[in-house]
């Protein structure tokens, strides 16, 4: 998420009304350090934040190979000359150089995904074997055969400029099938959404890292993963699957994602990094948890300390809610137009 191609079409297509503040460090000569940054307005108040915003997964401080921990801090001591209100920093890695630097008392950080992680030691089918109990595999095993009693299966990797063009357009009549007009917070289908991931998939391309895994029945997308490759690491970026119920016992999204990971570890990946929440399919590859969190702070003005700290009890609120199962329905049911309206606001 912190590739320049990324960065750069984010900027494009979500960066009207903001002003970059990206800190970069050069030794000799030579570009060693850098902490992209942007302030946007939001309500009236300049808010800084990193380039990518709620997709900025992972974001944090870039240092060159072999530089020494000061680079990193002297980046981010950078960080309070910036013209900004308060600081909403999302996506930051648990003992991110970023806090580190800044301390305790300068950011307030809470946990926003468990983001599960897998190790692949070996080959797939050994972890795969490892992970699943006999009962899941033969499990497994009666899926694909249904399916394949309804058509012919196909799995497209799609990698190549026009693959990934075509592959990303089922995505989005996918993601729209699955999510039908509930609120997901991905903004993945939005109009602005769509031209912002052409964009970003076609300049990623170009370095070989986004890859979409496509399950087809008689040539129809059925189910969607779309990833990126890179350092020996597969990062999970958004997935669907068709949500008719002829398709329901067959389980194609996850039958999707068992064969995006084998296909991933075929290329070389040691590690998968789903990034999000803690969702039953992820549990059951995963290994461990290594949480992404949201950091508030560094005011630059009263009306800044004031939103900062709103937001953060706004957001402790609805961890609350979320955890209360009488809540529950009424937070997603119930606050969904509102939270529809405030996404839109935001």
């Amino acid at each position: 998420m912190l590739l320049h191609g990324w960065l750069r079409e984010w900027w494009r297509h979500y960066g009207e009304n903001g002003d970059l503040a990206v800190h970069v460090a050069y030794r000799d000569g030579r570009l060693v350090g850098a902490l992209p940054l942007c302030v946007q307005s939001r309500f009236g108040l300049r808010v800084l934040t990193f380039l990518g915003g709620s997709q900025s997964a992972l974001a944090d401080v870039l240092v060159a190979p072999g530089e020494s921990l000061a680079t990193g801090t002297a980046l981010a001591g950078r960080i309070a000359s910036s013209d900004h209100d308060f600081a909403d920093l999302f996506g930051l890695p648990g003992g991110s150089r970023l806090t580190n630097a800044l301390g305790d008392s300068q950011l307030h950080l809470i946990e926003r995904a468990e983001a599960p992680v897998l190790d692949i030691e070996g080959e797939w089918d050994d972890v795969y074997h490892a992970k699943m109990t006999g009962k899941k595999r033969s499990q497994d095993r009666r899926r694909r055969r249904n399916l394949a009693m309804l058509g012919k299966i196909e799995v497209a990797i799609a990698r190549t400029r026009d693959e990934l063009a075509a592959a990303l357009e089922d995505a989005f009549a996918l993601h729209s099938l699955r999510w039908n007009g509930r609120p997901d917070g991905s903004h993945f289908v939005t109009p602005t959404g769509r031209r912002f991931h052409r964009a970003a998939i076609l300049a990623l391309s170009d370095v070989d890292v986004p890859r979409i895994v496509t399950l087809k029945l008689d040539g129809r997308a059925i189910a969607f993963h779309y990833f990126f490759a890179l350092e020996r690491r597969m990062y999970v970026h958004r997935i669907a699957f068709d949500p008719d119920p002829a398709f329901a016992r067959c389980s194609p999204g996850w039958l999707n994602t068992l064969d995006t990971i084998e296909a991933a570890a075929a290329e070389g990946a040691k590690r998968v990094e789903f990034l999000g929440g803690a969702d039953r399919y992820k549990l059951d590859l995963s290994d461990r948890f290594e949480p992404l969190y949201e950091g508030f702070g560094l005011p630059g003005s009263l009306q800044g300390a004031a939103a900062a700290r709103a937001r953060v009890g706004a957001i402790q609120l609805r961890k609350r809610l979320k955890r209360s199962q009488a809540l529950r329905h009424f937070y997603f049911d119930g606050l969904a137009p509102a939270r529809r309206l405030l996404g839109r606001l935001t």
